[in-house]
């Protein structure tokens, strides 16, 4: 059996048509009753036959025709299923031992795994199919359906008919189905959104139970195979286990969701029920859960904190007492069940540690998501879905003869990205994201060659005959941007010329691999002649290669968005052009490229190949528009009246729509199909003409379109013709296939109206993104998102058969000559690899590299080489004689060069002072005020350091002097700050001060309580034990006292601090109302508002740091003149020594020294430098000497150093005298020491030069490097003296708001003062009244004790208890005190009058009966005859008793009444002055907000460099920069990396919240819990004190009980009287055992007697026996009439005694009346009865007695 209907339907409203019918056509004549129609008015429930089913016919699905159209019902036949939704969980199940079912998309397969054979059961909505499951018996299987109100269709198994039909479950679809254990009840779960339960009566049809729609998405649900009332479901984020209970309506499913507690959530897709009620489920992570009620027990992981699995694990079953579990890994683990179950945690932890006991690796690159076992019950061979797209076999016997995984099916896994046909067989390629490419053979319905890759494909074509006639060729393309040409071949044909065996049909080999694009290749077009190839991918590239042996780039162009689809023009087109069709709606037609032409060497970009812009624009809103129009005209047209409503407004959605797919239709025109918004037609668009816009900019709308019937939300996804054009294949977005036939040559679509449509794919996510035509046009091909690959036959099975296609195979290529000797092609497999254009710019950046490399060596090698030559020239230049010697000058080129620009910058600097003496006049006259003002102000002198070497030059910075108001300013402002009130630490001070007051009044309260009395004085001495104990006992009860009084402390502390249950913190309440009163607005803190005293404070501190900075740098200005001024001297003196050394050298070795610095006028401090330095150092010699360097002063070091140099520069008479004279002759000696001496010389000579020369760099290099680290400090201090001006710009800004925010500062002080002592008062109110309310009640307690008194004291049956009731509630006149009479003189008539109507409004005047008063009413103050004097007097003072009572409590309850009036002015007094206060910090708010607005409005000076500006118009800065924002980029990158922050902090929150919500709700429950066990303990604890104490005792008081001396006495007293009768039992036991050895002896000598005695009765015994026969025989004759005489006298004396007992019976009786009419009591029933009287002896007893014994 092929297939079991190929009558299909398409779409849902076919469904519903479907679902309403009901089915009177069903097998064996009976008809369905519907669900509703249960129990009709009280008649029995209608039983549905066993062996009814339904017609298969009827309630399948069809196909859609359009009405009245000539289309043929049986258009396309299915003729097989090539793939497989691996992604589907729980898509696989077994019927029997030899066929699995799954789903696929709208068709249940039933494939046989042994045969391969598959048969196909389609859905009966149309809608698709949710879940299936299979009955325990193998005898039916249910179907849960999706769509708009699915259906579950139970299926009878072998036959396949369908058996029940199961409505109203759900509104659009399942999401899992199961089986209880016996079969007889069936239970579904509903998918999104309204998630819920549904437990079937299926073979009845009916809804048994039914649980509310939750929020959490449904994975699996299941019966507990141990108990059918007991249920689990699972899904996204939760586990809820379900039980059904009764009810007083019927039973219901009552669930309990899961708590996870501390561990983290997550999706549960598998679990497992264990016999005890407890469940194991997996996670995401790869661990089990053990839960135990509705919590998790344990978490169960592996040795090492290790995962269980890596990824998600699901447990699937119990197998020989281990828990079996498959995970995302491929790997099947067996854990030890016991283990499991009995798992506890005593670390503190919440994983339990194991290891696996058995371990199965299905594979590396498997996925395994459910499982199923064989038939056999108790087989081990299970059957597991891969969802990488496989379905293995696994033997999981875990023995040592075990067989090794087998994989029964490969199929392709997800989407499938690429498929087309073969041009000349009937062959199929598929490639998708799972790394292979195959090719099947769909003619015999098999799978030819699979070939796995290292990237994933993403589109796939056959070679056109053109180039490759053989057709073996396929282009794929891949997701790293790489094309790889493929030849598939038969390899069988090859093995015949090498005489190898190869068991493939077919095999595919590399033939070429580029990598055009960088990006995913979405799109591959062979042009028209095959001579051109081109490639599409989403980096928004298009490039174009030369087909042949080998295909060679020509170029790429840029399009303006991701490719999606590539068309060549056909040949009916003039042109050869390429159609480009972008996914954001852009479509670009380009020229074919010339391979001929000369393209660039640098790129191989194509910029000047033309080309043609068309970007969409939306005109569906428009049609939908004139659409209403004319339908609204037509109505008018019939005078039909409709309520005039608003035209659909025009709507062009932002983003645009994206292009599904396109064609050519003529030569510039085109056909679109559009997704989203603008779904639902087919758009005829062109190009325009105007091609001069920027294609950014263009908006083109289409001028025609075509509309596509029932398509407004399911656009056409892919398109094709057959060959002759006359059907059109449409794959639609909702998994659907359509047909439409066309005329011939029909280019403008106009006969596309009828069509044909089937839903094959799932309608949900199984998009038809491919749908082709084979070559003959026999078959039609599909595959979509969904994973499947279908194949129908445009013939039915009989013409196919006849043409005997069936037994035929496709034609695989025979291989091209040497392709085995060929080389295998180089394959890229680095992802990461440069594409081809980037691989030519690298190649040509290399080339220029190594040029500039070469052309920089060559131009160095010059350099190198000139100067060479040049330092040659200075060398000879060096050697030539001094007077010959060519000076640097003379070097130059031509000196008059530089003197005519000397000459010409000259005259420009005199034209300049010239225009500019006025302003410069003008400038050094107030250049000099203002010295002349800021020297007063100066702390001290300018110091000017210059360098040795060079002219730079530093000076410090003039520092004014500190005001010291400002100081003493912020000084008292401290103080005053200081001396303010705080008002939080005064509430909380009084808050605590209570808190202690409370604790004092505990302590005072305790220390008035009675000491405990002291034990007697001891008369025994105890031992020193029996001290140590008495004193340990009372050190305990010390500690016992002073662990429960800190307890109590504690507690009292902690109940006193304790907030109110509806306690909200008023910070957050006021920062939420100030948010929401201030969003959108800036950033303020009220407790940092801004003023002037505040911004003072800022400026001085700025100016302070301003000042601290320059003060530091002068420091270091002066450090570095004095060491200059020291290393004048040193210098001055090391050139003396140097010539005094060249004194004793001869001319010629003399080396010239470096020229001394000397001390400028600008570097000396001192005003008075021209007087003489003598006098200045005359004058200095009575001041402080400075310490460093050496104590000397500038001017003396200066005078010193002149002094030296005056030395040193005048001549040394005694050294020149002492020189040898010329011409005088020296021994050789003197020679020898001559020379040594000039060698030394030398060497000293040279050290002091290396000295001088090293001080001198050295301070030039320290002068110059803090020169820049000034030049530094000077754009700070700028800035920071900008800045101070717009501090000071703002406190003059600010002291115009100060008298304002004075005056309502005060008043808002003034009602925050005035609302603490409001609070107070009412605070000490609330007290008073709680504590009168506590006196209030005590009295009520009082007087019902009172009322219960009376009514004990009436006793029972009292015939005056409703006067003595009236008496003691009669309310009377009471003499009062002088006093009191005085004070409530006013209050007397109220309180008289509304003493009668206040609280006992009853009227108490009742009637008694009685026979002395003759029914006269009775006088309350008189007793009446009959009662007791003293009961009435007993109920007169218990009257005065309540009536003082009820005084007290009528004036508590006017002291309560005045306390509560007292409360509510109160409270109205801190609403008023909150709502003062409120309006008071409005008032400030909005001036804080009005100076907030002034300052943002000061201009504030920010310096910028021309690369800090952004603001570029046109390619230029603009003059103006008004409009431009001044932002900082680290702040900026801060604040973004603060939003980014914030977001994970929201997120973080958020989830601190739910696990706050879940604590919360864990803590109600324990508390709950804790409640119910602290009852329950109480309880047990007054239980036990009763049963050891005998009452309840105080356990607190027990604990401080100290030791008694007098028990311990006692306990001595008896140890001593123990230990003297002990030694008393010890002589006792002595005399004992001397009497039992006497008594031994008697008892043997008795015994001897005993047995003597015995012998004798023995022979007695024998002799009466004998006498007693022998007086038997002779007395029996006459014995008999005495006997009878005896018995006749008993019987007389009986009747005797009964006549007697019944006179004394009626006496007794008589008796009784007499006493009972006296007034006497009779017992009652539960009374004790008297014991009975001694029977008197009776006659029978006697006889009895008289008679003789028998022996």
């Amino acid at each position: 059996m092929e297939i079991l209907d190929e009558n299909v339907s398409s779409v849902y409203k076919e469904a519903e048509t479907t679902n309403r019918d009901l089915p009177e056509n069903a097998e064996g004549a009976i008809t369905e009753p519907s669900a509703e129609q249960l129990v009709l008015d009280g008649e029995p429930e209608k039983q549905l036959p066993i062996d009814m089913f339904y017609n298969y016919e009827e309630l399948s699905s069809r196909p859609y025709i359009t009405p009245d159209s000539e289309i043929q019902e049986n258009l396309l036949h299915l003729f097989h299923s090539f793939g497989y939704d691996s992604g589907r969980r729980a898509n696989l199940k077994l019927l029997d031992d030899r066929t699995l079912i799954f789903i696929a998309g709208n068709l249940l397969v039933l494939l046989d795994f042994s045969s391969k054979e598959q048969r196909f059961l389609r859905s009966c909505g149309g809608g698709g199919i949710g879940a299936i499951t299979v009955h325990p018996t193998k005898s039916h299987f249910a179907v849960a359906e999706k769509g708009y109100r699915p259906n579950i269709i139970i299926y009878e198994y072998p036959s396949l008919k369908p058996y029940r039909n199961l409505r109203g479950g759900t509104e659009l679809g399942y999401s899992s189905v199961d089986f209880n254990c016996d079969g007889t009840l069936l239970v579904s779960a509903s998918g999104t959104p309204n998630c819920m339960l549904t437990v079937w009566d299926w073979r009845q049809e009916k809804v048994v139970l039914r649980s509310t729609p939750m929020s959490n998405e449904i994975y699996r649900v299941s019966f507990n195979p141990y108990n059918s009332d007991l249920l689990t479901s699972s899904g996204f984020g939760h586990i809820k286990f379900w039980k059904k209970v009764p009810t007083f309506t019927g039973h219901k499913l009552q669930g309990s969701m899961s708590n996870f507690g501390i561990t983290v959530p997550t999706d549960i897709e598998g679990y497992v029920e264990l016999p005890d009620g407890k469940v194991v489920s997996g996670t995401e992570w790869g661990n089990l859960l053990l839960w135990d009620g509705n919590a998790v027990k344990v978490e169960i992981c592996r040795k090492e904190n290790r995962n269980c699995h890596v990824g998600t694990v699901q447990p699937f079953a119990i197998e020989d007492g281990q828990l079996m579990t498959i995970g995302s890994d491929g790997v099947v683990r067996g854990w030890d069940f016991d283990g499991i179950d009995t798992a506890i945690i005593n670390d503190g932890s919440s994983k339990f540690e194991m290891e696996p006991i058995n371990e199965m690796v299905v594979g590396h690159n498997v996925c395994l998501s459910s499982v199923v076992r064989s038939s056999p019950s108790d087989s081990s061979i299970w059957f597991a879905q891969d969802a990488n797209g496989a379905i293995w076999k696994l033997d999981l016997s875990f023995t040592n003869t075990a067989a090794d995984p087998e994989c029964l099916f490969s199929f392709h896994a997800g989407p499938i990205q690429g498929l087309d046909v073969s041009k000349k067989s009937h062959l199929m390629a598929t490639t998708t994201l799972d790394r292979s490419v195959r090719v099947f053979d769909f003619l015999t319905k098999r799978e030819l060659t699979t070939s796995h890759f290292n990237q994933g494909g993403t589109t796939l074509s056959w070679a056109p005959l053109s180039i490759n006639p053989n057709g073996s060729l396929l282009v794929t393309g891949f997701q790293d941007g790489v094309v790889r040409l493929l030849e598939l071949y038969n390899p069988q044909k090859l093995t015949r010329d090498t005489g190898r065996d190869l068991e493939e049909d077919a095999k595919l080999q590399l033939k070429q691999a580029f990598k055009p694009h960088n990006a995913p290749v979405t799109a591959v077009a062979y042009e028209r002649n095959g001579e051109i190839f081109a490639t599409g991918s989403v980096d928004c590239t298009v490039f174009f290669f030369t087909t042949g042996e080998k295909y060679n780039p020509i170029g790429f162009i840029l399009v303006p968005g991701p490719v999606q689809a590539l068309e060549w023009s056909p040949h009916s087109h003039s042109e050869n052009r390429l159609l480009i069709l972008c996914q954001n709606g852009y479509v670009v037609e380009v020229h074919s490229p010339d391979p001929e032409a000369q393209m660039p060497t640098k790129t191989f970009q194509l910029t000047e190949l033309p080309r043609r812009f068309f970007k969409f624009k939306s005109i569906k809103s428009r049609i939908k528009r004139e659409e209403e129009i004319a339908r609204r005209q037509a109505l008018k047209k019939q005078q039909v009246k409709e309520k005039e409503e608003e035209l659909p407004p025009l709507y062009i959605p932002d983003p645009p729509s994206p292009i599904s797919c396109g064609f050519y239709s003529q030569s510039g025109q085109f056909w679109l199909s559009m997704g989203g918004f603008d779904s639902g037609y087919l758009y005829h668009c062109k190009f325009s003409e105007n091609q001069d816009d920027d294609p950014d900019q263009r908006q083109d709308e289409p001028f025609h379109f075509l509309p596509v019937n029932d398509a407004d939300d399911d656009p056409i996804c892919s398109m094709t013709f057959s060959s002759n054009r006359q059907l059109l294949l449409c794959g639609m977005h909702s998994g659907f296939i359509r047909i439409y036939p066309l005329q011939p040559g029909d280019h403008s679509l106009t006969s596309m109206e009828a069509y044909w449509a089937i839903s094959i794919h799932d309608n949900h996510y199984g998009h038809l993104r491919h749908i082709r035509c084979s070559h003959d046009d026999l078959f039609v091909l599909t595959a979509g998102d969904d994973g499947n690959m279908f194949s129908f036959s445009l013939l039915p099975q009989e013409e196919l058969q006849e043409k005997s296609l069936h037994e035929k195979t496709a034609e695989v290529p025979s291989p091209t000559i040497c392709l085995e000797k060929a080389a295998g092609a180089l394959d890229i497999e680095d992802p990461t690899a440069h594409n081809i254009e980037m691989a030519k710019k690298k190649l040509e950046n290399d080339h220029l590299r190594r040029e500039s490399e070469l052309k920089v060596a060559e131009t160095q090698k010059q350099l190198a080489e000139l100067q060479k030559k040049y330092n040659q020239v200075l060398r000879e230049n060096q050697r030539l004689p001094e007077h010959i010697r060519l000076k640097p000058e003379e070097l130059q080129l031509d000196p008059r060069f530089r003197e005519l620009a000397e000459q010409l910058k000259a005259k420009r600097v005199r034209e300049v002072r010239k225009q500019m003496a006025w302003e410069q006049e003008r400038c050094s006259i107030a250049l000099r005020k203002l010295q002349d003002w800021c020297n007063d102000s100066l702390e001290g002198n300018i110091v000017t350091v210059v360098a040795i070497r060079t002219n730079h030059r530093i000076s410090t910075y003039h520092l004014s002097m500190v005001a010291d108001s400002q100081v003493k300013s912020s000084q008292v402002e401290a103080e005053i700050k200081l001396s303010q009130p705080g008002g939080i630490g005064e509430a909380l001070g009084v808050r605590k001060s209570r808190i202690a007051a409370s604790k004092d009044s505990h302590q005072i309260v305790e220390e008035e309580l009675p000491p405990v009395p002291v034990a007697r004085a001891a008369k025994i001495n105890l031992g020193d034990r029996q001290e140590e104990k008495l004193r340990k006992a009372a050190e305990k009860a010390e500690r016992a006292r002073t662990k429960i009084e800190k307890r109590n402390q504690e507690w009292a502390q902690i109940y006193a601090e304790k907030p109110e249950k509806d306690y909200v913190d008023p910070k957050d309440v006021q920062a939420i109302c100030e948010a929401r009163q201030n969003i959108g607005d800036f950033i303020r803190v009220k407790h940092l508002r801004i003023n002037s005293e505040k911004k003072k404070e800022e400026k001085m501190a700025l100016a302070a740091k301003i000042r601290e900075t320059q003060t530091e740098m002068n420091e270091r200005i002066t450090t570095l003149h004095n060491s200059k001024v020291h290393l004048v001297s040193w210098l001055a003196v090391q050139a003396e020594k140097l010539k005094k050394i060249q004194e004793q050298l001869p001319a010629n070795l003399h080396r010239y020294p470096p020229s001394l610095p000397t001390i400028l006028p600008a570097e000396t401090s001192e005003r008075s430098l021209p007087c003489g330095g003598v006098m200045l150092v005359k004058e200095q010699s009575s001041e402080s000497v400075e310490e460093q360097y050496g104590a000397v002063s500038v001017l003396e070091q200066l005078q010193k150093g002149e002094e030296e140099i005056t030395e040193a520069v005048s001549p040394n008479v005694s050294t020149s005298s002492s020189s040898v004279k010329e011409g005088v002759e020296l021994t050789e000696l003197e020679m020898e020491l001559q020379r040594e001496q000039e060698i030394r010389l030398q060497y000293d000579q040279d050290c002091l030069l290396q000295q001088m020369e090293s001080s001198i760099s050295e301070f030039d290099a320290q002068l110059l490097l803090l020169l820049r680290q000034k030049s530094h400090l000077d754009c700070q201090l700028k800035l920071e003296e900008l800045h101070l001006l717009t501090i000071s710009q703002e406190i003059f800004l600010l002291k115009q708001f100060e008298k304002r925010e004075g005056c309502l500062q005060e008043k808002l002080n003034g009602c925050i003062q005035e609302e603490k002592s409001i609070k107070l008062m009412l605070d000490e109110c609330n007290e008073q009244l709680e504590l009168k309310k506590g006196h209030i009640s005590k009295l009520q307690e009082k007087e019902k004790s009172l009322t219960a008194a009376f009514q004990t004291s009436l006793g029972e049956s009292n015939r005056f208890e409703d006067f003595l009731t009236m008496v003691f509630k009669k309310n009377i006149k009471r003499a009062k005190t002088k006093e009191k009479a005085k004070n409530e003189e006013e209050e007397h008539s109220s309180s008289s009058s509304s003493s009668e109507d206040s609280e006992d409004d009853i009227d108490w005047d009742v009637d008694y009966d009685s026979s002395e008063e003759g029914g006269a009413a009775l006088d309350v103050s008189v007793c009446p005859k009959g009662c007791e004097p003293k009961l009435y007097e007993n109920t007169l003072q218990l009257r005065e008793r309540r009536l003082d009572l009820k005084e007290h409590l009528v004036e508590q309850n006017k002291i309560a009444e005045t306390l509560k009036r007292e409360k509510e002015m109160l409270t109205k007094k801190v609403k008023i002055v909150n709502n003062s206060r409120q309006a008071i910090e409005e008032g400030l708010e909005l001036i804080n907000k009005e100076k907030q607005q002034k300052l943002d409005e000061l201009d504030v000076v920010i310096p910028l460099r021309r690369d800090q500006i952004e603001f570029v118009i046109d390619g230029s800065v603009p003059s103006d920069l008004s409009e431009a924002l001044v932002l900082d980029k680290i702040e900026q990158r801060r604040l973004q990396e603060r939003i980014q922050q914030l977001k994970v902090e929201k997120l973080g929150q958020k989830e601190l919240c739910h696990q706050a919500h879940q604590k919360r709700a864990r803590l109600t429950h324990e508390l709950k819990e804790m409640a119910t066990r602290i009852q329950v303990l109480e309880l047990q604890c007054d239980e036990l004190m009763m049963k050891k104490f005998g009452r309840l005792v105080d356990l607190e008081a027990l604990q401080m009980i100290p030791g008694s001396r007098r028990l311990e006495e006692l306990k001595y007293e008896k140890l001593l009287k123990e230990k003297a009768h002990a030694k008393e039992l010890k002589q006792w036991d002595v005399k004992v055992e001397e009497a039992q050895d006497a008594l031994m002896k008697v008892t043997r000598r008795n015994t001897e007697h005993l047995c003597k005695m015995s012998r004798l009765l023995e022979q007695k015994k024998e002799l009466n026996t004998k006498l007693n026969t022998r007086q038997k025989k002779m007395a029996r004759r006459h014995f008999q009439p005495y006997r009878a005489l005896g018995d006749q006298e008993s019987m007389q004396r009986l009747q005797e005694l009964v006549k007697k007992q019944s006179l004394e019976a009626q006496a007794l009786r008589r008796e009784i009346s007499l006493l009972s009419s006296k007034g006497g009591h009779i017992l009652g029933g539960h009374h004790i009865r008297l014991p009975p009287i001694t029977p008197r002896s009776s006659p029978i007893g006697d006889i009895h007695k008289g008679k003789p014994e028998s022996n």
